[in-house]
């Protein structure tokens, strides 16, 4: 149900967008609210730690995305920023093991570099995350089979780098790195900790966003 509302949500604010979009002359530098939608790929680092006695791999995937900007002023900001669901497919000693779905949410600092109307702007950010495990289940015939799987929430520092490309006063395109660092996450097996996972994604994304 969470992942169709933010699904939901993002198709409603990219719908609402034109009517954003009524006073293209005026500056950014008066638009202080910005909403941006997209998408983005998550990759896990490869080497995610060992679970039930063998290393493990937690597979790349792709979901819409939708953040919500406050331009404290022309360079300094506060992101709200989430994912609808990435699926991972768990793979233990290179065979399936489990399947799981991660979605997580931020809310960051950022800095924009250079002035408002420039038609290029990288930024940065820094802030806080967490991310919901949920669905997990074990593949059948893998080395898991017949076992319950959880995974705990993972939290951590957020890392963002970005470009935001101006087209009008009101619409930008943006293209953008961010870096999870998730530290040890307790795995459980049937109920009981049977591991620790460091998955630490790399999500890259594309959007479009429109400023009012």
């Amino acid at each position: 149900m969470r992942n169709r509302s933010l699904t939901l949500a993002l198709l409603a604010s990219l719908a609402a967008m034109p009517a954003f979009a009524q006073d293209e002359s005026a500056s950014p530098t008066a638009k202080r609210f910005s909403v941006t939608g997209g998408y983005a790929l998550s990759e896990p680092k490869s080497d995610t730690g060992r679970i039930a006695g063998s290393e493990s791999d937690f597979g790349g995937d792709g979901a819409p995305t939708l953040g919500a900007t406050w331009h404290i002023n022309d360079n300094f900001a506060v992101e709200a920023w989430g994912a609808d669901a990435f699926g991972h497919r768990v793979e233990l000693g290179g065979a399936k093991a489990a399947s799981v779905k991660a979605q997580p949410y931020a809310l960051s600092a950022q800095y924009h570099f250079g002035d408002a109307a420039r038609t290029v702007r990288p930024f940065v950010g820094l802030g806080y995350y967490e991310m919901n495990f949920k669905d997990e289940e074990a593949s059948a015939g893998g080395p898991l089979a017949g076992n319950r799987i959880g995974i705990d929430t993972a939290k951590g520092p957020m890392a963002t780098v970005g470009v935001d490309f101006n087209i009008t006063p009101t619409w930008f395109a943006r293209t953008d790195v961010r870096y999870l660092h998730t530290g040890a996450t307790d795995v459980r097996v049937n109920g009981v900790d049977a591991a620790e996972a460091e998955l630490d994604p790399v999500v890259v994304g594309v959007g479009i966003g429109a400023r009012f």
